[in-house]
């Protein structure tokens, strides 16, 4: 008797992370055509688009869990030994990713949590996600980059568990998107010297940056079209009239929201804006003296996932700014220029303004000065864990980052290490002579790492078309519009999914 063995090849199973953005829905979408996999789907919305997730029929998804379906207040005390023996399984560290949450302790306006409070939502969270991993075993896990710490939590559980990832977020270069294991790196990664150049003077490279400028592409896609008052009153009246008052009781990143408190709020908001906002145009600097030398800091805007998440002890930026100033050579100073997006913050307090300008060797520039001026005349360029150092290695000036970046690669950039290293990294770094070959075939690297998917010009359309201009979260989503938006988007969607699925034969490969 002949025995025939059959080989059974096993589909992937790809968690997706659904949040309220709805890129990666819209990206299952695509992906569901063009690859035979198990879909299932981390669910993180309100409770109005939950109604359409609870009973979309478009994406075939195996499973779907609502993450705040699973997190509940809780009168019993937090289980710490269940915690401790969480960060030795997953490898992380609970206590950094909670005190640097936004929702928990910094920017929290409307609820103050306890720390019991906070320990109880993390268990929650660590339990949830610690199920899915051990019922699901999946074997990629696709989302956008995290902002909140229980979508940062999950990627390092499947990070550290053997999860292949894929993370998407904006390209240093505009009009495209990085799809990577990890934000900050690069997948594919060669010697420079391994790279043929392209012999592109900066002249050229600065040309080439001006063309996929990523800032002026956020600028006109994502915060001007929100920023109009007609998006603005509509989405005020869908809010007060329509908006659904039981996320205070079932999601804790809306606790204390009502919306007498988010209307003071706001208001208040406004006020401080405009306020702010005529200190910033009477007080910071608009005209430079190309007379003395300069190190050139560009502040972060806050709230931020670069500073929160990618830099969690470097969040304090007066404090950055006030060891970088210890730390110049007598004969520099140190200008500082305000972000112009922290406008949608109500830019910083009047107090903390005076503080930085009240630093003897410390210049504060006016948000709306050139970064191109800046550029080109300062000696060196110091950032926490901004593209601001990309940008101006284009113009031949050597960087210092705090934290390792994908442009770290760059023989023109040095990672701080130790803060007693800063004032001799300084003097190393003024000291550097720049050449543009390196730059250029970094240039040709990164081409090879971004997908040609314009994600901001996506999301733009994402907010015309559900979010009054990304003024408005919590709508409720016909299924009809969506089918028709994702049909409509399709050949943009296909390029995404394309590119996920190079991705996964890449990560096999490895």
């Amino acid at each position: 008797m002949i025995i025939f063995e059959h080989v059974i090849q096993m589909k992937d199973k790809i968690i997706f992370w659904l949040g309220n953005d709805y890129t990666h829905y819209c990206l299952s979408y695509a992906f569901q055509k063009k690859y035979e996999c198990e879909l299932y789907g981390i669910v993180e919305v309100t409770e109005r688009p939950k109604i359409f997730f609870q009973n979309q029929k478009i994406v075939n998804f195996h499973k779907m869990w609502f993450f705040h379906d699973n997190i509940k207040k809780k009168s019993d005390k937090p289980d710490l030994e269940y915690l401790a023996q969480f960060e030795n399984k997953y490898k992380v560290d609970l206590w950094k990713l909670v005190q640097n949450e936004r929702i928990f302790l910094y920017y929290n306006n409307f609820h103050k949590f306890s720390s019991e409070e906070i320990l109880g939502i993390l268990e929650d969270e660590c339990r949830f996600f610690d199920r899915i991993l051990e019922e699901i075993k999946p074997d990629f896990f696709f989302t956008k980059i995290s902002s909140l710490h229980h979508q940062e939590l999950f990627y390092q559980m499947c990070r550290n568990s053997g999860v292949k990832v894929q993370v998407l977020t904006y390209s240093t270069l505009g009009q495209h998107c990085m799809i990577a294991q990890e934000p900050a790196k690069l997948d594919l990664v060669e010697d420079l010297n391994n790279i043929d150049s392209k012999n592109r003077n900066f002249d050229d490279l600065q040309n080439y940056l001006h063309k996929f400028d990523l800032l002026k592409q956020l600028d006109s896609k994502i915060l001007k079209p929100g920023s109009g008052m007609s998006s603005s009153i509509k989405a005020a009246i869908e809010f007060f009239l329509h908006s659904d008052s039981r996320n205070i009781k079932t999601h804790y990143t809306y606790y204390g929201r009502t919306k007498l408190k988010v209307f003071f709020y706001y208001l208040n908001d406004y006020l401080k804006t405009k306020f702010r906002g005529s200190f910033i145009n009477k007080n910071l600097e608009t005209r430079m003296k190309h007379t003395e030398p300069f190190v050139y800091l560009p502040l972060h805007t806050e709230i931020e996932r670069s500073l929160l998440i990618a830099a969690p002890f470097y969040t304090n930026q007066i404090e950055a700014i006030k060891w970088i100033a210890k730390s110049l050579p007598i004969d520099f100073k140190l200008y500082v220029k305000e972000h112009p997006a922290q406008v949608a913050r109500a830019w910083r307090s009047i107090s903390e303004y005076k503080e930085i300008m009240n630093i003897p060797n410390v210049v504060l520039l006016h948000p709306k000065f050139s970064n191109e001026e800046i550029y080109k005349n300062c000696s060196l360029l110091i950032t926490i864990a901004g593209t601001a150092g990309f940008e101006a290695a284009c113009y031949g000036k050597p960087v210092i980052t705090f934290v390792d970046l994908n442009y770290s690669l760059l023989p023109s950039v040095h990672t701080l290490k130790s803060l007693n290293d800063l004032p001799e990294l300084i003097r190393k770094s003024l000291s550097q002579k720049i050449e543009p070959d390196s730059l250029d075939k970094y240039i040709t690297l990164l081409v090879k790492n971004i997908s040609k998917f314009d994600y901001a010009d996506f999301m733009a359309k994402l907010a015309v078309e559900f979010f009054y201009g990304n003024n408005l979260m919590d709508v409720e989503i016909p299924e009809l519009k969506m089918k028709t938006f994702l049909e409509k988007n399709y050949p943009l969607l296909e390029v995404l999914a394309d590119d996920h699925i190079r991705k996964i034969k890449l990560l096999k490969e490895k």
